[in-house]
């Protein structure tokens, strides 16, 4: 009889019971309330970002720091990939040379499974694709606990491109596990039906949310459309303030940024009293040491015959 040691990817929040999301999401506020971190200090990283990224990217480094790793500098542009190196073999590289984990951004939805079954180290997915954000929705959750306590009862609307929108996805699964009810609304031909969730007019949806999360209108995946005017979308499906004016007091405004200010949200707006968009921002670094704390716990072993 062997043992097989399990590894603690961060792929997916489907892949995670409730139990351990909310875990989670109670480290995260833990560490923003002050609770000291686990201290990583012998545990190396690398930071594989194949995407551009502000706060994801920025974030991860900053809870990297606030953990003591060691993080080992990584740039696609002077790697080599460039040559034509797989993010296969760049990962078993970094895997060979002794990185202890790998946090990786990367344009093909799905690219984690691959790397699982031939890598022996925790994978941390930042974002794939059009799939999954799991970081985002652990910090996004992470906001609305921090508000309402729990999600459960609550109606969420999510707002805009959400066929494109790996944040849609990510959110509009786990919030249903948790209680939630989630409807969709924006441009009736950016919907996704795969989602699982209904569709409403912007208007109707949010007067009757308690969270509202617009997403980003994703130009560079509306490549061939020429026909968007961002005061058109601004006007039919954007939070303009005659809209805020109508939403319940105590509802919040998320967006996971970058913001197309005066697209998605009034200019004005993304600091409305309301508006939960930059403690997002804050929160994504403790959900993050969450998430990093997690991949270096003491792994548990199965057994196997």
């Amino acid at each position: 009889m062997q043992t097989q040691q399990r590894i603690s990817h961060f792929v997916s929040l489907d892949d995670l019971s409730t139990v351990e999301i909310e875990r989670l999401i109670a480290r995260g506020l833990e560490l923003k309330q002050g609770a000291s971190p686990h201290r990583t200090v012998t545990k190396t990283v690398a930071n594989l970002f194949f995407e551009h990224s502000t706060r994801t990217k920025c974030s991860f480094e900053m809870a990297e720091h606030h953990l003591g790793l060691h993080v080992l500098p990584f740039e696609t542009a002077t790697s080599s990939v460039q040559k034509g190196e797989t993010l296969l073999d760049t990962c078993k590289t970094l895997e060979a040379i002794g990185v202890d984990a790998l946090i990786v951004r990367h344009g093909e939805t799905g690219y984690y499974e691959r790397l699982q079954e031939q890598l022996r180290i925790p994978i941390i997915n930042a974002g794939d694709g059009s799939g999954q954000h799991p970081s985002q929705s652990l910090l996004d959750l992470m906001t609305m606990y921090e508000a309402f306590g729990d999600v459960t009862g609550k109606t969420i609307v999510i707002c805009g491109d959400l066929r494109h929108s790996r944040v849609a996805r990510s959110n509009a699964h786990v919030l249903r596990r948790l209680g939630a009810t989630v409807i969709g609304s924006g441009p009736r031909e950016w919907f996704d039906d795969t989602l699982g969730i209904a569709y409403q007019e912007i208007d109707e949806a949010l007067t009757s949310s308690d969270i509202i999360m617009l997403l980003r209108v994703q130009h560079e995946r509306h490549l061939d459309d020429q026909s968007f005017e961002a005061t058109v979308y601004h006007q039919r499906y954007g939070l303009t303030h005659e809209r805020m004016a109508r939403i319940r007091p105590e509802a919040i405004v998320l967006h996971p940024a970058p913001v197309n200010r005066g697209v998605e949200i009034a200019e004005e707006l993304v600091e409305h009293a309301q508006s939960r968009i930059f403690d997002q921002m804050t929160n994504g670094v403790f959900a993050r040491m969450a998430i990093l704390e997690r991949a270096f716990d003491e792994p548990t072993t199965k057994e196997t015959i």
